[in-house]
């Protein structure tokens, strides 16, 4: 995906050029944030970063990682100041949506988040589970999308049924007995033309 929605602001996947500009909208980054500045630079060198822009620069951007569990996540949502109540935090969050590659698709934000929490219901996101001891007295309440990937979904789904009838249709197929016990024996198997059955040990 390299451009999403032709009204109004545009979604593409920044590359390292566009580090910069990313920094210039993160009140983090933007304050002098050395480890947010970094961070920034490698999901763009990445290619993580899902970028909102119009014609005067960046509104705001989403970094999209594979990160948790083998499924997509999403570390992060950020929307300029000058750029909000304008709908790009729901540009970005179905960008990702559109753009993640496997069934499932998570992110987090702290309790506290309010206006984060309010867009994620907006956008049809369900509260899965709570985790405490990440930020003191603040835990982080995590959130999956209801509708990532229905193609992965579907994929996934299918397998699991073809592994499922495979299984049952390796149990219910008799196995092949020798007519004799079991035997001990550790040596190995002969090999050439069948042989004729014998009693053993032979007779006198």
């Amino acid at each position: 995906m390299d451009r999403e929605n032709t009204d109004g602001p545009v979604i593409r996947h920044a590359d390292a050029s566009d580090w910069p500009g990313v920094v210039g909208i993160d009140s983090l980054a933007a304050s002098g944030d050395d480890a947010r500045r970094a961070s920034i630079r490698r999901w763009c060198e990445q290619g993580s970063v899902l970028l909102a822009e119009d014609a005067a620069g960046p509104l705001g951007y989403g970094v999209l990682e594979y990160t948790f569990f083998e499924q997509g996540f999403i570390p992060l949502v950020m929307v300029a100041p000058s750029a909000r109540r304008q709908g790009v935090g729901v540009r970005l969050l179905k960008a990702a949506e559109a753009a993640c590659a496997t069934p499932k698709l998570f992110t987090s934000t702290n309790v506290s988040n309010h206006p984060m929490q309010l867009l994620l219901r907006r956008v049809g996101w369900k509260p899965v589970g709570l985790l405490d001891g990440l930020d003191e007295g603040d835990p982080e309440l995590f959130y999956l999308c209801p509708g990532a990937c229905p193609r992965r979904r579907a994929e996934a789904a299918g397998q699991a049924a073809r592994r499922a009838t495979d299984l049952s249709r390796a149990s219910a197929t008799p196995s092949l007995r020798c007519p004799t016990t079991a035997s001990t024996s550790t040596r190995p198997m002969r090999r050439g033309p069948p042989v004729p059955w014998r009693t053993w040990p032979p007779g006198p």
